[in-house]
């Protein structure tokens, strides 16, 4: 009170005594920090297509067939192309097991749509000494992942 007193004389008479600012007796409510969402993870996507090859069956030679030494064979295999995929020119089958059997180890995949059946052909010689020979194959996709069925000529020379 008494500081009150000596503020008002010292006050002009035409001015009212100013008031002396007095801070809060808290402090201002804390703001929480601001929480970041974490960034939700990106789907995976969906590759346009699945690729499979469903063996069917041999169409000629059949598995254990007793051939001749150095003897042509036109082996021929029906397939499905059972993905979602279709087969164009990029596809391949490999030689992925045994024997070339004088084939070459890379051979086109036979353009077919998918869900539908196809023929593959391949032209093997025997070989000229006696025995059990296997040669399997696998199809590939244009960059170079393995699919489906792998499928094989099996054959006895004599």
């Amino acid at each position: 009170m008494l500081a009150l007193l000596i503020l008002s004389a010292c006050t002009p008479a035409n001015q009212a005594p100013s008031i002396p600012f007095l801070p809060p007796t808290q402090p201002p409510p804390t703001v929480p920090a601001a929480t970041s969402t974490p960034p939700q993870a990106q789907p995976t996507p969906l590759p346009l297509c699945q690729d499979n090859l469903t063996y069917v069956q041999d169409l000629t030679i059949p598995d254990g067939s007793v051939v001749a030494p150095n003897t042509a064979m036109d082996k021929r295999w029906q397939v499905e192309n059972s993905g979602s995929c279709n087969w164009d020119k990029g596809y391949h089958l490999k030689l992925t097991g045994g024997n070339a059997l004088g084939a070459t180890e890379d051979q086109a995949l036979y353009p077919a749509r998918s869900h539908s059946q196809a023929e593959i052909r391949i032209e093997f010689t025997a070989p000229a000494e006696s025995g059990s020979y296997r040669s399997s194959w696998q199809a590939f996709t244009p960059d170079g992942k393995s699919f489906g069925d792998p499928i094989f000529i099996d054959i006895v020379v004599q």
